[in-house]
């Protein structure tokens, strides 16, 4: 008997997307390093929850702001060379945030933290170009069959920096202070410049037959509109991410609720990207092959329960386990919609349309990250995040109404 199973390591037998994943893993280790201390610090300076939303839009605006010209660029230009131009920026980045940890840099923050939101947004402008960079550049380094397998390593990469990249800046900042969590963050990033340096370049796919800069920009978003498929499964992430996420409270919960300071916000911050990396490994083996439409729609509406159970817990254990399991429902909807879009996009139009997908997915987040802020001046820390996981689930109710295509669907292809 023939063995069809699809062999789960597959695309790491590829060199070039080892190094990819490596570069990925130490570049997400370093920004979420970078994450949990600025946070935390800028909580200490200002005692304001509307301070800890402002850092959500000090990267986002610049991200948002540059996004789509960005999905053109890595349509016309080799991705590698934006790739390393954007990790040198978010090294200059980091290297200024240490710099405001010694001596001679500290006087800069005496005034408050405007010189910490002005780099990152310097941080998100360089973001903002690499994402679709980098979203394009790694489905030339494996073969079409792989695409699936690439995605889902490709997470689990990332997760695992996301799960390491907290719980390590929240141990180097609770136990050898803040200069030392951002020499870490330092490191990483040039380690990260030098897994993507040796990367050999790959050609680009021909180009579309669209002149000029808007009419190719307005090719690639009206491609993602008038895919159903496509256009509900980022708006599902879009509302689910921008409503149901309470990553800017976390410093809250973690010193007024839970009361478990630096160390145990490093935690809280990781336990999402535990349960995702749980998830990520076993989709590695066991990928989903049927009722994916369905499969999506019920992890976001688990995601936006757990965010409820999360707002009315007191228990540190207990609110680590909620975020844990939220972290594995939102796993599956990056895997189920990172598929979808490398599957049903063109090769030539993938920058301009990972551009869409980051300004209304991977900008959400920040954006996020400033709603959460406002809701808490306006109804209260718990308040805040119970609305905010109600509205995930309307949305995916509605979302499950409207789109039936996405509710359909079986199988990608």
């Amino acid at each position: 008997m023939i063995d069809l199973k699809p062999n789960p390591y597959a695309a790491l037998q590829v060199r070039d997307f080892r190094l990819f994943i490596l570069s990925r893993l130490f570049i997400t280790l370093a920004i979420q390093i970078q994450g949990v201390v600025v946070g935390w610090q800028i909580y200490e300076i200002t005692k304001d929850p509307l301070s800890l939303g402002l850092i959500g839009l000090a990267e986002a605006f610049p991200a948002i702001t540059v996004s789509l010209y960005a999905g053109h660029l890595a349509d016309i230009v080799e991705r590698k060379r934006i790739i390393l131009l954007c990790v040198t920026v978010l090294t200059f980045c980091s290297a200024s945030l240490l710099y405001f940890t010694t001596n001679t840099g500290a006087f800069i923050l005496n005034h408050g933290p405007f010189p910490i939101y002005s780099i990152i947004f310097f941080t998100g402008l360089a973001r903002g170009f690499l994402s679709p960079a980098n979203f394009s550049f790694m489905p030339q380094l494996v073969d079409r069959s792989l695409y699936q397998n690439a995605i889902t390593w490709n997470s689990t990469t990332w997760e695992t920096a996301a799960v390491g990249g907290p719980m390590i800046g929240g141990l180097i900042y609770g136990f050898f202070g803040i200069t030392a969590a951002y020499s870490a963050s330092f490191v990483l990033v040039i380690t990260a410049l030098a897994c993507y340096s040796v990367i050999p370049n790959r050609t680009l796919p021909p180009v579309s037959e669209e002149q000029g800069i808007y009419k190719k920009i307005k090719a690639g978003i009206k491609f993602v509109f008038k895919n159903e498929i496509i256009l509900s499964a980022i708006s599902l992430d879009l509302f689910a991410v921008l409503f149901g996420g309470a990553v800017a409270l976390l410093p809250i919960f973690a010193a007024e609720i839970l009361k478990v300071g630096a160390t145990g916000l490093g935690f809280l911050r990781s336990a999402p990207a535990i349960g995702a990396l749980v998830m990520a490994v076993y989709m590695t083996h066991h990928p989903i092959q049927k009722h994916v439409g369905k499969i999506l729609l019920w992890s976001v509406a688990g995601f936006g329960f757990c965010m409820i159970g999360f707002a009315l817990s007191t228990s540190f254990i207990l609110s680590m386990g909620l975020l844990i399991l939220s972290g594995m429902f939102d796993c599956v909807s990056v895997i189920v919609r990172g598929t979808l879009i490398h599957t049903l996009t063109p090769e030539n139009m993938k920058g301009r349309v990972s551009a869409v997908n980051s300004m209304f997915v991977g900008s959400s987040n920040e954006i996020g990250m400033l709603e959460s802020g406002v809701a808490a001046k306006l109804m209260g820390v718990v308040a805040s995040v119970i609305f905010g996981g109600c509205m995930t689930i309307a949305v995916v109710s509605t979302t499950a109404w409207k789109a039936a295509k996405l509710r359909a669907l079986d199988k990608v292809h």
